[in-house]
């Protein structure tokens, strides 16, 4: 117990798990929590005592049972093993931590997700930017960024890292900028270094300068970095030669995606329960790599042309090369995990089945290669090149390893026959025995009498014979008796004793053998990590271009004109995720969307509730996306001119942990696009201004489509309202058009025909909407009066009036006396307003203060 307190010392926030010869232990307050986490029974040592401790523990070999249950549950896990062989020495056996196990480091398969990484993220608060770094140990993948917060944030969401390591001092700003949502563990301040990260980093890579990475400029970067790698030595990941390269995460190649738009298209999670994401419909990845590049595809959708059309013109190859198409597929679905494999050869904690698997999956990448080169696609040919025969490395496996190797080196039987002579001959020996013991039990019953003897062998006192009680008085005298049994006694002889002692050096012998040409094996592989992970990245990229030409040919998608222009023209397009819920036999009602920077810039679609506004408001941003990131579209045709920005403000959402009310968000969302928006940006609002008074919806919901109109980037829109007013807008801002989504009205009955047409619509059908929700027949009647009166009482020429008059607002400042007293105040912030600077929804707003100044002194 003093060596266990003098370890546990050194990891107090830690689970130690305590080697105690074939049991895991865990003492105090540990035993509790591991007993309630695993279901294992918790007892006590010392009770009634001073001592007295909890205790609770398992199987040393159901470690990787119970460890994935621990780290699933947030914990950090030491595992501390016997460092030496307890028959060595006389005293307490030398204990060590070996592996620190977190959430973030975790390499086991039972913690890992077959596609998606496993992330383990560090942040650095720099002066002026952040800095943030993504490693997955079980990949070797190393990324590194830095940018603002909101860069940071999204890159978060995207990258969803399982553990981020943070600066002690900055704990509180974390929080406040990045809430409660991650695991983290706060780091020491010295670690956060520029100095010492920069060593770390070139000490691991064996480089002077960064710049080969291109890296070397990004300090806030830098930092991050090498708190990362510090993490993992101590947490006893020492082994990383499969982390062999650092990668940029450039801001300026990718679309950029805020983290509302991200959750709001709903790509790769939902908020909703049993949702279907678009990750869900597209992804018909096979092999667990391709997984896990399709989410990065989806995270970082493509702004270069070039690498875009390669992307397609693959599609359309695979797409119209069906023997291509049909052999990738096979021999896909033939390769394990590799780029996971090889990590597994570089940390030491590969198995011998494992490295089978890893020969079999290279042996299925030759016919991919050979086809590949073969093929007139020329970006196709360039992969086929660079994919890695490793043909020495498959030949040396074949040769070292049986087929049906087992998990354990331990079990034996690993290493192939023909490798090691001495092997084979001790192999010789060990197999004989059956036979030997056969001839000595034959021989023995013949000369005792005894028909039911028995020949066997346990751990306590090696190779035994067995006698029944009814034959107790035939045994031999030279026999020595060794245990007696309530139906038999067993017994030893000199000759069985002689034979154990030859066949247990044997196998002893053989154990030893197999784990060196296995060590010796592992040794050889080392040297084929890269190429075995350029392979994996390549077979990644083919197996999710594979998924793009599976999901156009089954779900009648077509290649989209990608271009330089900033227009967006879809002709009968649909959304990807809608079309495949839809019930048998049901049509998806296909729509038309034209958007340019002259003549429709901004789409003002009204519609009823239910209509399908939302929808072709998702659908819009989809397509686009998909086109960027090398897919086909779900369209009859699509022009696409390059988008560098996707905005979104869709549903309605509560901020309430950090006291924030829906319409809060909304306006916060808001802004953010407001202040981001770029020439080629595609920005699509949702329902502007709902979370307030109707006037002041009605006035923030025209005042923002003005504001769009008016800036000089003229960022591509689609404006979802319910307010018919703003339907006005068109007739003072030419680039603004209405469109509105269909419904048919028969006598009792709405039909919506979610079809986009021209023109303004000025009928919601809330009130037909809370009938088919099933609301009181008493409530809905009682809706339609209402809504009959108010109609009669405030028409819309009301509204139209208002904002006529907030027009001329202004101008009635001049029946004030200015000198009265009262309106001093109104003078100063008159006065004091820089016009300017004031952009227009500021100015809105200024008024809109003034006016309530005035309205209260009046």
């Amino acid at each position: 117990m003093k060596q266990y307190n003098a370890i546990k010392v050194k990891y107090p926030d830690a689970m130690l798990l305590f080697r105690v010869g074939d049991f895991y232990e865990t003492f105090g307050e540990d035993a509790k929590k591991a007993a309630h986490v695993l279901g294992i029974i918790l007892t006590k040592r010392g009770a009634g005592s001073e001592t007295e401790t909890a205790l609770a523990g398992f199987p040393h070999h159901s470690l990787n049972t119970y460890l994935p249950k621990l780290v699933k549950a947030g914990m950090r896990v030491a595992i501390c093993d016997q460092l030496e062989d307890p028959k060595m020495t006389k005293t307490i056996v030398k204990r060590g931590v070996t592996e620190l196990v977190t959430p973030g480091v975790a390499l086991n398969d039972e913690v890992l997700l077959a596609k998606t990484n496993n992330f383990l993220a560090a942040i650095h608060f720099g002066k002026k930017q952040l800095g943030v770094s993504f490693l997955d140990v079980s990949t070797g993948e190393f990324l590194t960024a830095q940018g603002n917060s909101e860069y940071i944030d999204k890159l978060l969401q995207n990258f969803n890292p399982s553990e981020v390591l943070v600066q002690k001092q900055h704990k509180n700003k974390f929080n406040e900028l990045f809430g409660e949502r991650f695991y983290t563990f706060y780091l020491e301040d010295w670690i956060f270094q520029s100095e010492y990260a920069l060593e770390t980093l070139t000490n691991h890579f064996k480089v002077k300068t960064l710049k080969g990475f291109g890296v070397d400029e990004l300090h806030e970067g830098i930092i991050s970095s090498g708190a990362v790698l510090y993490y993992l030595s101590e947490t006893q990941h020492n082994k990383l030669d499969h982390i062999s390269v650092i990668n940029r995460i450039s801001e300026d190649n990718y679309v950029w995606m805020d983290r509302f738009t991200i959750r709001n298209l709903e790509l790769y999670n939902s908020t909703s329960v049993n949702a279907v994401t678009l990750l869900d419909v597209i992804d018909k990845t096979i092999s667990p790599m391709g997984g896990r590049l399709l989410k990065r595809w989806l995270a970082l959708p493509l702004k270069d042309i070039n690498r875009i059309k390669k992307r397609h013109d693959i599609v359309k190859y695979f797409i119209d090369n069906d023997v291509f198409f049909d052999i990738s597929t096979y021999q896909i679905k033939q390769i394990s995990d590799i780029e996971r494999l090889v990590s597994k050869v570089a940390t030491g904690k590969v198995n011998p089945r494992e490295v089978v698997l890893l020969k079999n999956s290279l042996n299925a990448i030759i016919p991919i290669k050979e086809a590949a080169e073969k093929s007139d696609n020329e970006s196709l040919k360039i992969i086929g090149e660079q994919l890695q025969s490793c043909t020495t490395l498959r030949e040396k496996i074949t040769k070292t390893l049986n087929e049906d190797a087992p998990v354990n080196i331990n079990k034996g039987n690993a290493i192939a026959s023909g490798v090691s002579e001495e092997l084979d001959e001790l192999r010789a020996i060990s197999t004989s025995g059956k036979d030997y013991l056969d001839a000595m039990l034959a021989r023995e019953t013949e000369r005792t009498g005894i028909t039911s003897l028995k020949i066997a062998f346990n751990n306590v006192f090696g190779y035994y014979i067995e006698v029944r009680n009814s034959h107790k008085d035939k045994v031999p005298e030279e026999w020595i008796r060794k245990q007696t049994l309530v139906n038999a006694e067993r017994y030893i002889t000199e000759e069985l004793k002689e034979y154990e002692t030859k066949i247990l050096g044997a196998e002893e012998k053989i154990g030893k053998l197999e784990h060196e040409l296995f060590a010796e094996l592992i040794s050889n592989l080392l040297d084929y990590i890269q190429p075995i992970q350029l392979n994996a990245q390549l077979i990644a990229q083919i197996d999710c271009l594979l998924s793009f030409a599976e999901l156009a040919k089954y779900n009648n998608y077509v290649r989209p004109q990608i271009d330089e222009t900033s227009d967006l023209e879809i002709k009968n397009g649909r959304h990807p995720v809608i079309e495949k819920q839809l019930p048998i036999g049901e049509e998806y009602i296909a729509n038309d969307v034209v958007l340019n920077r002259t003549q429709q810039q901004i789409i003002m679609i009204t519609g009823p509730n239910m209509s399908g506004k939302s929808a072709i408001l998702r659908q819009t941003a989809l397509i686009v996306l998909l086109a960027q990131m090398g897919s086909y579209v779900p369209a009859q045709n699509a022009r696409i001119g390059i988008v560098d920005k996707i905005f979104t403000r869709v549903g309605a959402s509560d901020n309430i942990s950090m006291g924030e009310s829906t319409f809060m968000v909304e306006m916060n969302e808001t802004a953010s696009i407001l202040n981001n928006i770029s020439e080629r940006s595609l920005v699509l609002l949702d329902e502007i201004g709902r979370g307030t008074s109707t006037y002041d919806g009605i006035s923030i919901a025209w005042a923002i489509a003005e504001y769009l109109h008016e800036h000089p980037t003229k960022a591509k829109t689609l404006f979802a309202t319910h307010y018919h007013e703003l339907n006005d807008m068109t007739n003072t801002f030419n680039r603004v058009k209405n469109f509105n989504v269909s419904v048919k009205e028969l006598k009792d009955k709405v039909i919506f025909l979610r079809k986009l047409v021209a023109g303004g619509s000025e009928h919601s059908f809330g009130i037909y909407v809370a009938k088919l929700a099933g609301m009181p027949t008493t409530v809905v009647h009682r809706a339609s009066k209402m809504l009959k009166q108010l109609e009669k009482n405030h028409t819309n020429a009301e509204v139209k009036e208002t904002l006529k008059n907030a027009q001329e607002e202004e101008m009635q400042l001049s029946f004030f006396n200015l000198d009265d007293p009262l309106l001093e105040d109104i003078k100063e912030e008159i006065l004091s307003t820089n016009i300017d600077t004031l952009t227009p929804i500021e100015a809105l707003m200024k008024l809109n203060e003034i006016k309530r100044m005035l309205t209260k002194n009046k």
